[in-house]
């Protein structure tokens, strides 16, 4: 009741970076597989531990490769540092370890020191953005015409097309649905 509606408005994928050499074997397009390789090899994988979106994202992986992070049986090499996309690749990188993160986040990343793209491709690796709108019922200080607007724009061609225009390197951050 917060919003009024919600409309998929663009989508990215995550992708799971690590060394260029792979020592955990983890390159593939099976997120699940790639993670209990990590699991098994303790290799240095560092979480955001923010309760973000890409968190909660990264705790559906590992719960779909059947192990624990949350308990006190974590994978040797896990460390969550509860921080931004940022600063979680960048201690990725320092460490020569391995991270998830969103393509555009990834793409825009210019600390990569030895990281790579492992892992794309699965499906479970879609990644949803949306627009929605606060509910003026509910909040009558917002400028509900406004977000209106907003939404009418990024729904229309010409937000669809600014979606699909913005690159980093010639590579799309998002597209446009």
């Amino acid at each position: 009741g917060f919003g009024v509606k919600r409309f998929a408005v663009m989508y990215n994928d995550f992708v799971l970076v690590g060394p260029k050499a792979d020592p955990a074997g983890a390159r593939g397009n099976d997120i699940a597989s790639a993670l209990r390789k990590l699991a098994a090899a303790g290799a240095p994988f560092v979480s955001r531990g923010d309760k973000s979106g890409t968190h909660a994202a990264e705790l559906r992986y590992w719960k779909a490769a059947e192990i624990d992070t949350e308990g006190g049986n974590k994978p040797k090499g896990y460390q969550a540092c509860g921080c931004g996309m940022g600063p979680a690749l960048n201690i990725a990188a320092s460490a020569n370890g391995y991270a998830l993160a969103d393509r555009g986040t990834w793409l825009n990343f210019k600390n990569r020191g030895e990281l790579a793209v492992l892992v794309e491709g699965d499906k479970r690796l879609f990644n949803q953005y949306g627009v929605i709108a606060v509910n003026p019922a509910k909040h009558p200080h917002v400028k509900a015409a406004l977000a209106q607007q907003f939404v009418d724009w990024v729904l229309s061609p010409a937000g669809q097309g600014s979606i699909a225009a913005y690159r980093i390197g010639g590579e799309p951050l998002f597209f446009p649905n």
